[in-house]
């Protein structure tokens, strides 16, 4: 059995991220993810690592670039609006196809917004914020304890497939603090990374780390592959919990914070003798229509709750294809759904 530490969620990464090997934080402070920067300003140098804060979210992002290109496991974190200085960056990184870790705590927008938690990113996270066709993997904890795990997963994920990762918080967790359970060891992936750019001693040919193909087919060419390998991603690794949704006749459907409220709304529908069922997505991208597939036989509806204006909602509908009714109740600006307004909407869905 490894460590039982109680952790704050933002502190939590951190520690996730030097137990996965990461050797390299470039970052800048916002809120509310502030502590994952504070962290690693204590912790990296114990290690032998690099903490770095930057003079700007851009000046962040491509540090993170350099370092992937050399190989090495590097993170970066930021909230909402630090995030979207980051899209150029990010969208370079992942037409040179390189393996980092870049984490949102997301707050509200749009603009500057405010410093409470929201889900309003999904867009940005799932569709691709910056230019081009690309993806991110996209990780969706919901617990302290799964920003522990997923974060080490994003670094695998990063290196196994050679893309860019996110860990796609908000406030509510990497504000709380819940008792973790630690490994003794971390599973970390051996990736080969022969292509990164470590010195060759006049033995190799160079290797060259560009996103810029001035050929029009051989960019077409690059985006071939990088779909191909996006089409395999999403065959393999589509990640979701189903609760309680063997006998449900309307499951909700969230994610991070926000399904740990659906699951008392469960409990309290079951005291008025509604069955209601969770489908939660994990990986919001590769989103996981195969949950769907398991369970669209079965209720009379699904709900979909979000922190946002009904962003996830647009997957939701593409998943479910119009076979069942698809609802939605939210709230926005970084207001928290209650469970007595997602409760309302469940008995006006039974009685239409």
């Amino acid at each position: 059995m490894g460590e039982k530490l109680l952790m704050k969620g933002n502190e939590v990464i951190a520690e996730a991220a030097i137990r996965a090997g990461c050797r390299h934080y470039f970052g800048y402070p916002i809120t509310p993810q502030t502590e994952i920067a504070h962290y690693m300003a204590k912790k990296m140098p114990k290690v032998g690592g690099v903490f770095l804060q930057a003079e700007s979210e851009v000046a962040a992002i491509n540090m993170v670039y350099g370092a992937a290109s050399a190989g090495k496991r590097v993170m970066t974190s930021s909230s909402s609006p630090g995030i979207s200085l980051k899209q150029e960056g990010i969208s370079y990184a992942s037409g040179a196809q390189l393996p980092a870790v870049v984490v949102n705590i997301m707050r509200g927008g749009p603009g500057l917004g405010g410093i409470q938690p929201s889900q309003s990113d999904y867009f940005q996270a799932t569709k691709g914020g910056g230019h081009g066709d690309y993806r991110m993997i996209v990780l969706a904890p919901s617990s302290v304890q799964e920003m522990y795990e997923l974060t080490v997963d994003a670094f695998n994920l990063a290196d196994t497939y050679r893309m860019l990762a996110m860990i796609l918080g908000d406030g509510i967790l990497g504000q709380m603090m819940e008792v973790v359970n630690f490994r003794d060891e971390e599973p970390i992936v051996q990736a080969d990374k022969s292509w990164a750019t470590t010195g060759h001693g006049m033995k190799r040919e160079h290797n060259v780390i560009t996103s810029i193909h001035l050929d029009p087919a051989v960019l077409e060419q690059w985006n071939k592959g990088l779909q191909e390998k996006y089409r395999v991603i999403a065959e393999k690794e589509q990640r979701y919990e189903l609760y309680r949704c063997e006998d449900a006749e309307i499951i909700i459907v969230a994610y991070g914070s926000v399904a740990r409220i659906a699951k008392n709304v469960i409990k309290v529908a079951e005291e008025e003798g509604i069955k209601v069922g969770l489908l939660r997505p994990i990986t919001l991208w590769p989103f996981p229509t195969k949950a769907f597939e398991q369970v669209i036989d079965k209720p009379r509806a699904f709900l979909t709750v979000e922190m946002s204006s009904g962003q996830m909602l647009e997957d939701v509908m593409l998943a479910v294809g119009g076979r069942k009714p698809v609802y939605f109740t939210g709230r926005m600006g970084g207001m928290i759904p209650q469970v007595d307004d997602i409760m309302a909407k469940i008995r006006e869905i039974r009685a239409n």
